[in-house]
């Protein structure tokens, strides 16, 4: 672990335990069907019109009651939540290595180059798929529900906004984690094509060791390697294949049809060796800033932006959450939507990651007296905030963890602290007030540009049952780490990734209902 974090307040006394953090695991299901009347495999017909894509996000629970959190489950949390941290911070500062041509010139540190468009059709709707919580099975993610190759396949991957490789795990699995469900065969899938080690693409992916050197006449696999931290990283193939998601069109402007769509000439990852806490998901799919992303990939057929609108953890597995893809109306006519800016091209040393400019943090109504410098992000990549589903709590810079926290501490009155909780702090016992969350301080975060994200109560403190004990879901980290604002916080708001003006909106939502 990184040596700047300080792991004693961290530390994870039940190693056996499933992460809340880093994996979900998702039994198979009929998340797209392909047998109800109004769902086919056609391609809908080109339009001009505008496109959006709208994919359901689903909770999944084991026992099919409403989940609860516990401290085992935290402890989980946020020391996979730490291991998460450092990897990101890491991250920033990884030279970047690329094949090498037939010239061997030297590695480098090298920014990609934009992603080849591919040659696709556009489409008209929303493309529909789900995303679920693991909380009920130990992890803090989400998982989307896909279909690869050619016949389609179901798998579920970790939706992660910190990364941008798509990658699922491979026949021939020669180091493999345990996923629920068998292994992408790419002999078995019509539609799959290696990239070869010559071709353009080839360089958006980074060598493994030792690196290869590939000549221009060479039809070899393109190889490469991405990694998540100490133990979690991925090797493989990098490849072309079919995603089949599920589109959702207007029909008289009234009715919705759904009809599953093909996306040709997706560019992922057949790893072959896989290591990391990824619990029963098949692999992931990236959501960052980066070319090789999903969401980079589909801005040929629906446009540069994307949201989505995470349910509660806690509710039933049959609620359901969005991912959407394109320009949805539904945010952008919100009367609570706000946006801010965000920050890209010089001001970002790293692609990935969505970047955003926090000046303050608002407490109770009164804006905190943080160094403004304590949220500056460098040129050489500490510091900054950055928003990431893949995170479950938030985490700020100390010393704004401590301000913030010292803040709490002064503004609750009403119930007894407690002071023997190892993880996060302040905690509070609330036994007994069934309308505890009127006596709690409200909490936003003030941006730099002006605007202000207001939370819910349950968005900031985290209730522990059975001991009935509430605890601000904040952590502290490093100085010179990243600030990070966590699917937690997130929960509830339609989010809203802008590529094209550069900014991220939100808006408070019941996402049960969108």
């Amino acid at each position: 672990m990184y040596s700047g974090f300080r792991a004693h307040r961290h530390e994870n006394p039940n190693t056996n335990s499933t992460s809340i953090l880093s994996g979900i695991e998702i039994p198979n299901h009929p998340s797209f069907s392909t047998s109800s009347d109004d769902c086919d495999f056609t391609t809908p017909e080109k339009t001009e019109s505008s496109q959006s894509v709208k994919l359901h996000l689903k909770k999944r629970s084991l026992s099919g009651e409403t989940p609860v959190a516990g401290k085992d489950s935290l402890y989980q949390s946020t020391a996979n939540d730490w291991t998460r941290i450092q990897t990101l911070h890491k991250r920033n500062q990884k030279p970047r290595k690329t094949h090498l041509g037939k010239d061997g010139l030297s590695e480098k540190t090298v920014s990609p180059a934009p992603a080849p468009v591919p040659e696709m059709e556009t489409y008209a709707g929303k493309l529909m798929g789900t995303l679920k919580s693991g909380v009920t099975l130990g992890s803090g993610e989400y998982f989307m529900d896909v279909f690869v190759g050619t016949p389609p396949k179901h798998y579920s991957l970790i939706l992660d906004t910190g990364s941008d490789l798509n990658w699922i795990q491979c026949t021939p699995c020669h180091d493999c984690f345990e996923q629920s469900g068998p292994h992408f065969d790419p002999k078995q899938s019509l539609s799959y094509k290696n990239i070869s080690c010559s071709d353009k693409r080839c360089g958006l992916v980074t060598s493994p060791d030792p690196t290869r050197h590939c000549k221009p006449e060479e039809s070899d696999s393109c190889p490469y390697f991405y990694w998540y931290g100490d133990s979690s990283n991925t090797t493989g193939d990098f490849a072309t294949e079919t995603f089949t998601v599920n589109l959702t069109t207007n029909v008289d402007g009234v009715k919705e049809r759904h009809q599953e769509v093909k996306v040709e000439n997706v560019m992922f990852g057949c790893g072959h060796w896989n290591r990391g806490l990824f619990h029963g998901a098949a692999g992931l799919l990236g959501l960052g800033r980066g070319p090789l992303s999903f969401a980079s990939q589909l801005q040929s057929l629906y446009g540069h932006s994307f949201s989505y609108c995470l349910v509660d953890r806690n509710s039933n597995e049959s609620v359901s959450s969005k991912l959407i893809f394109g320009e949805d109306k539904g945010i952008l006519s919100h009367p609570e939507l706000n946006f801010t800016k965000l920050i890209g091209g010089t001001e970002a040393p790293l692609d990935v990651f969505y970047y955003v400019h926090i000046k303050s943090v608002i407490v109770d109504g009164k804006t905190l007296d943080i160094p403004e410098k304590t949220w500056d992000l460098s040129s050489d990549g500490y510091g900054g905030t950055i928003i990431d589903s893949g995170t479950t709590l938030s985490y700020f810079a100390d010393p704004a963890y401590n301000i913030i926290k010292s803040a709490f501490q002064t503004k609750v009155k009403r119930f007894p602290l407690v002071t023997d909780f190892p993880i996060l702090e302040p905690c509070y016992n609330v036994s007994g007030v069934a309308d505890y969350k009127n006596y709690l301080p409200s909490f936003g975060i003030l941006f730099n540009d002006g605007a202000v994200w207001n939370f819910p109560v349950e968005n900031y403190f985290i209730k522990l049952e059975p001991e009935e004990i509430v605890c601000l879901a904040i952590l502290g980290t490093p100085r010179s780490a990243l600030s990070i604002i966590g699917n937690y916080q997130q929960q509830n708001f339609h989010v809203m990734y802008d590529m094209k003006k550069s900014r991220l909106g939100f808006a408070p939502t019941k996402c049960a209902d969108v």
